[in-house]
């Protein structure tokens, strides 16, 4: 929903004003170019930017050498992109333990610092922690929002038609939730996100903490995190997977894959940058052991970045269904995410040594959970439906509650109404909170 002042409202607005009417500061942390500034401006009073250029850069300097002169300003004052001087965190902490008034500042970040320059405090019970993600369909005005997360939770059913084709769904994939290319076409979105590639790749991978790292080991990395989206790929897959093919006429060669040490830094840096937010295993508590594997699930914080790492395009994606597949679960994940963040659940998938496996499992704080399937095409929801009425029944055979949601995503020809079995289909554009 647009405002009268342009402003796009995001799903994030809401925890913003609770969380400046509870604590004496936030921080707002995701991927940048996910609208992280434009969204804490709008609830901000005063603003400093450490990445603004003005006079050599005069109020990062400023942040190093005096931090307590940056916080002041008619709260709440926004200081966006804070990590570009750790101190200013601690700088912050004390200010609130001297006035734990709530609602004094709002901090901004794209970026963790690495543990040897991490803040001294943690800040809890003063600088609370806000996750951002890129766009939903919601907030891109391409979901409807009829079928409430929510409501799904509280008994609730929904009917509701999708409109989306597949080369819709396929542009949708390529374009992501950057606010930035809402209005883009799919070549201008496919070269947004393989900008955004570009940047961590030659800089923004070595600028998150001061360590020079080899673009073209960054590429294959980022390469093989696209490939495995989606996917609960080993560790040693991945590497296999980060292979610098050779010249296949010497055979004498071998094909040299990154090391495990190089592997797990890359990962951590980033990890830092929010551009990995991969999916854990959930593990219940079962009154008798089912052997539940858990591994993390693969997923980067948009599919237009798992789409760039491939070089997939609306085009190939046409003809790619399997492909189209993966990445569709990657956009139904980040949907998820953001729904489920808003209304402090957590998000993680089921897999077990029986083979059953659900794509994604939505809990909330009082213990209820839902099982959500994803699935391409309305042809699969029946199998989908299986996977989540066989995993309701295992949990409660074994003392686990029951669902309280059973549900199936689908990106194209579903129908959204609650099949006799209570399986709920819902379509991707009518997914909302």
């Amino acid at each position: 929903m647009q405002t009268t002042s342009g402003y796009i409202a995001r799903i994030v607005d809401s925890t913003i004003d609770e969380y400046l009417n509870t604590f004496p500061a936030a921080s707002i942390e995701g991927p940048k170019w996910c609208g992280k500034t434009t969204s804490a401006a709008e609830h901000a009073a005063s603003t400093i930017s450490l990445t603004d250029p003005s006079g050599n850069f005069r109020n990062r300097e400023l942040a190093h050498i005096e931090p307590s002169l940056v916080l002041e300003g008619t709260e709440p004052r926004l200081i966006d992109e804070w990590q570009e001087a750790p101190g200013l965190w601690d700088a912050v902490r004390f200010a609130c333990d001297r006035n734990t008034h709530p609602g004094r500042f709002l901090l901004t970040g794209s970026s963790t610092p690495r543990a040897t320059q991490r803040p001294m405090h943690s800040g809890a019970g003063r600088i609370a922690r806000i996750r951002m993600d890129s766009m939903t369909l919601l907030e891109q005005g391409k979901s409807t929002g009829t079928i409430s997360l929510k409501g799904l939770f509280d008994g609730a059913s929904y009917t509701s038609a999708s409109s989306l084709s597949l080369d819709d769904l396929a542009l949708l994939t390529v374009r992501g939730g950057w606010p930035a290319s809402l209005s883009s076409n799919a070549k201008q979105a496919s070269l947004t996100a393989r900008s955004y590639l570009d940047a961590i790749v030659n800089d923004d991978i070595s600028e998150v903490d001061d360590v020079d790292r080899d673009p073209v080991k960054v590429r294959r990395l980022l390469t093989s995190l696209g490939r495995n989206e989606a996917t609960l790929a080993s560790k040693t897959t991945l590497l296999k997977d980060t292979a610098e093919y050779v010249d296949a006429a010497k055979p004498g060669q071998r094909a040299a894959t990154l090391a495990e040490t190089t592997y797990n830094e890359y990962v951590g840096a980033l990890e830092r940058m929010y551009f990995i937010d991969d999916i854990p295993a959930w593990h219940p508590a079962l009154r008798s052991p089912v052997r539940i594997r858990m591994a993390r699930k693969h997923h980067l914080a948009d599919p237009s970045l798992a789409a760039a790492a491939i070089g997939a395009t609306q085009e190939t994606l046409r003809t790619d269904p399997k492909t189209l597949g993966f990445l569709f679960e990657s956009l139904a994940t980040h949907d998820l995410l953001a729904y489920a963040r808003a209304m402090d659940a957590s998000v993680m998938h089921y897999r077990d040594d029986a083979n059953l496996e659900v794509d994604l499992i939505v809990e909330t704080r009082d213990g209820r959970w839902g099982a959500f399937e994803v699935k391409l095409g309305a042809a699969q929801i029946e199998d989908g439906a299986a996977n989540v009425l066989r995993l309701n029944h295992k949990m409660t055979e074994r003392g686990q509650r029951p669902a309280s949601v059973k549900a199936v995503i689908v990106g194209i020809g579903g129908i959204g109404h609650r099949r006799p079995d209570g399986v709920q289909v819902i379509p991707i554009d009518a997914l909302g909170l």
